[in-house]
């Protein structure tokens, strides 16, 4: 495992590589494999840009994200103007089910609601929101509505760990009830871990990931 200090300077020299991030307003720190964010940045989406930039590193077992959102004056919003901009990008999205959602925003803090009957659809109503002007952060309390059997969940997210080229199927425990599914095991990297976590979530059915996987580089 690298120490401390090597890994806090491979997560800063990523950051950097990233031109989507200003890495020079960023501070990072570095303990058993645990990295922590601080600093400013202009937009909600750059910080979420941040973390996904330092999840990548190899030797990074988790991450928490204390960046703080500082607006610009030109991107400052009422929260009435990110109200109506949420609504529009809802609607025009095709993967949302708009009609079973709601938004609501405080203080540039979009929280949205609602039943959908897919994972995807929530993402989506994240990935269509997060970005927009004058936010601050997001809040998905969507609810993903199971309509496939226990059984079939934990067969269909097996199979596709096991034509994964990128998850080890064999060092991965599937357990699933009502919709929840809890994932355990030991994998080699973080993206290992996500990526067996972004599999479970795409399988029909699925209302609630619980990872447990534990990294091991």
């Amino acid at each position: 495992m690298k120490n401390d200090i090597d890994l806090r300077r491979d997560v800063l020299d990523e950051l950097e590589c990233e031109p989507s991030v200003d890495g020079a307003h960023i501070g990072v720190t570095a303990r058993d494999g645990v990295i922590t964010l601080t600093g400013a940045v202009k937009s909600y989406s750059e910080k979420l840009t941040a973390e996904r930039v330092a999840r990548r590193v190899h030797g990074v077992t988790a991450i928490a994200n204390d960046i703080d959102v500082y607006l610009p004056g030109s991107a400052e919003r009422t929260d009435s103007d990110i109200a109506r901009a949420a609504v529009d990008i809802l609607k025009w999205r095709t993967s949302v089910s708009y009609g079973q959602l709601k938004a609501s925003v405080t203080k540039g803090w979009i929280t949205l609601e609602g039943d959908v009957d897919w994972q995807y659809q929530k993402d989506a109503a994240f990935d269509a929101v997060h970005h927009l002007v004058g936010v601050k952060g997001v809040t998905n309390l969507i609810t993903v509505m199971p309509r496939v059997s226990t059984s079939e969940i934990t067969s269909r997210i097996q199979a596709a760990f096991l034509r994964s080229a990128e998850v080890d199927a064999h060092k991965v425990c599937v357990e699933t009830h009502d919709g929840k599914v809890t994932l355990r095991g030991d994998l080699r990297s973080w993206s290992e871990r996500e990526e067996a976590e972004r599999t479970a979530w795409a399988a029909p059915g699925v209302t609630d990931v619980e990872n447990f996987i534990v990294v091991t580089p």
